[in-house]
């Protein structure tokens, strides 16, 4: 299974109208409100069909409740501070998502472009590259992809712990528009594909609009906060559709 390193669901360079003022933190209270602080403390994603598959990602926080590691099983992601302000990234720190996850075969997350947010400022649609094989001329075409993403009507879980690692402060300084300074295209990225709230499914689509790949995922909330997640994956081209168990506990429970 492929690890987590940097959670990007609290995760391209698109300029969109509807960022351009608002920064991280008022559009994520616009819509959810002033939520419960809940750290997450560990995410368990378990294989139902193969009980040898399966992943255990912890989250370590200091005395001051600064998250100061992200541990996948493998490698490790540690952030350092001066006082209150995030300083430095350290370790294993390529971006992780849903597709890292649960090992969907597409990176839309990581090279596309957006095309569309919803009503609450989520990233709706994704255009992204693949590379198609082509029988007849024995070569690989680009064709463009999209992923077509939908939420619950909950709170993205990871933003309280994103705002404890001080990225929402970092995000919160990021204006998406062509009138704003040179700025770090990983930042931007992640400023503009930060969705508000938790993603439920994606759906990838080829250019001539036909699905390939599915990954829904159905919660279990307490409150605002998930404490599991059956997630199935569904591909139009194999028979080797996956179901996964997800947990999530959080510091204190």
């Amino acid at each position: 299974m492929k690890s987590i390193n940097y959670v990007l669901l609290f995760s391209s360079i698109v300029f969109l109208n509807f960022s351009c003022e608002k920064s991280t933190s008022e559009e994520f209270e616009e819509v959810n409100g002033n939520i419960e602080t809940k750290l997450i403390s560990s995410i368990n994603v378990a294989s139902a069909e193969n009980e040898e598959e399966h992943n255990n990602i912890l989250f370590s926080y200091n005395s001051k409740l600064q998250l100061t590691s992200i541990f996948d099983g493998t490698a490790s992601t540690n952030l350092t501070y001066d006082e209150d302000n995030l300083t430095n990234v350290s370790g294993n720190i390529d971006n992780g998502n849903v597709e890292e996850l649960y090992e969907s075969p597409y990176n839309a997350f990581e090279t596309g472009q957006i095309q569309a947010y919803d009503d609450n400022g989520n990233p709706s649609v994704i255009q992204f590259i693949e590379y198609d094989y082509d029988y007849m001329t024995g070569e690989e075409d680009m064709v463009y992809y999209t992923a077509e993403i939908s939420y619950d009507d909950k709170p993205n879980p990871f933003y309280k712990t994103a705002e404890a690692a001080g990225i929402i402060n970092v995000l919160d300084q990021i204006k998406l528009n062509f009138a704003s300074a040179p700025q770090a295209e990983e930042i931007v990225r992640a400023k503009a594909l930060f969705p508000n709230n938790n993603p439920a499914q994606i759906v990838y689509k080829n250019e001539e609009g036909e699905i390939e790949y599915t990954i829904n995922m159905s919660y279990t909330y307490d409150g605002d906060y998930p404490t599991a997640a059956t997630v199935s994956t569904v591909s139009m081209h194999s028979d080797e559709n996956e179901t996964y168990v997800t947990t999530f506990t959080y510091v204190a429970d």
